[in-house]
């Protein structure tokens, strides 16, 4: 990772970040939970250039991790959970393409996947816990042994094992760790030194980035770093982790992102109806994604209006009073 403390050595475009940091084949972890904080704008770029073989691995993942898997990005899946809550309570073209077979998954609990992540960021091979016992999520795996020979993956999901310290404890489940090729996460603000402040639940996103090989971040603005020196306990990321920072404001939309805006429920009822249908689904591929040039066309084709109801009040850090029907 670079060890520059300097924002303006790594600040470049969705498009470079795409470029330099993510290959056909890598293993993506992706920031944000459901309908919060997803990194929309490099989502899209990914998409954009055609990116495919990604594996997948996230906590709790929805409009990116559906949008990728539409556009044929993703080959496997690591996950606890991809839904948008009650937009698509299981993400649609998600969820189709598990039912096609053009995606594998494996699924683990969202406090396994955690400690997953956690497992990364320690640089351990595997961390213990009692999570999954007895359930199917221990009992069954998602990827075959064949599959797994063929990709280079663990030989085993997970593994059940009496505590070596005292046999006569109930068994431990031993999860392998994930570490990421690429962790990439939108945040609401990086200070020109390169830290990272997320407001609100961070979810796994920073056990994410300490267990990545590159982290890319993407933020709503970029302040001088004085001001994140206020309250420094509310800051997320030192600069030394961090490899890119794409500015994108609105960068995670149709997703919320605390303080600057709320998730969009009209974009996000359009695009369940479109993902429901193959036809549809293609056309909102090109409306939305391969017919625009970046980042700044999606934001204007959304619309100043549309920004506007979704803005998030300053106290409450949501937009209060939105429909969000």
């Amino acid at each position: 990772m670079s060890s520059s403390s300097d924002v303006a050595g790594k600040l470049m475009s969705a498009g470079d970040a795409v470029a330099r940091f993510v290959s056909d084949g890598a293993m993506v972890a992706l920031g944000g939970f459901t309908i919060n904080r997803n990194p929309m704008a490099f989502v899209y770029e990914m998409a954009r250039r055609r990116v495919r073989d990604l594996h997948l691995v996230a906590h709790s993942n929805g409009q990116a991790l559906d949008t990728l898997v539409g556009a044929g990005c993703v080959s496997r899946i690591e996950v606890a959970y991809g839904g948008n809550g009650r937009f698509a309570p299981t993400c649609v073209r998600f969820r189709k393409a598990v039912e096609r077979g053009e995606v594998a998954v494996e699924d683990y609990s969202n406090y396994q996947m955690a400690l997953r992540f956690l497992a990364g960021a320690l640089n351990v091979p595997f961390i213990p816990t009692k999570s999954g016992l007895h359930t199917d999520l221990v009992a069954r795996q998602g990827f075959s042994s064949e599959y797994r020979a063929a990709h280079g993956l663990p030989d085993k999901k997970l593994i059940v094992m009496p505590d070596p310290f005292d046999g006569a404890c109930d068994d431990v489940v031993l999860l392998p760790a994930l570490k990421p090729d690429l962790a990439v996460v939108h945040v609401q603000t990086v200070g020109d030194d390169g830290t990272v402040r997320i407001k609100g639940l961070t979810f796994a996103d920073l056990e994410q980035a300490k267990a990545a090989r590159a982290v890319v971040v993407t933020c709503e603005e970029i302040v001088p770093a004085a001001e994140l020196r206020v309250d420094p306990d509310q800051n997320a990321l030192p600069p030394f982790l961090v490899d890119a920072v794409v500015l994108a404001p609105h960068g995670a939309h149709p997703t919320a992102c605390r303080y600057f805006y709320d998730y969009d429920p009209a974009f996000l009822n359009d695009y369940r109806r479109a993902a429901r249908d193959d036809a549809a689904w293609s056309a909102f591929l090109d409306e939305w994604v391969y017919d625009l040039a970046g980042h700044d066309d999606y934001v204007a084709k959304v619309g100043a209006a549309q920004l506007e109801r979704i803005k998030a009040d300053p106290v409450h850090g949501y937009a209060v009073g939105l429909d969000r029907r």
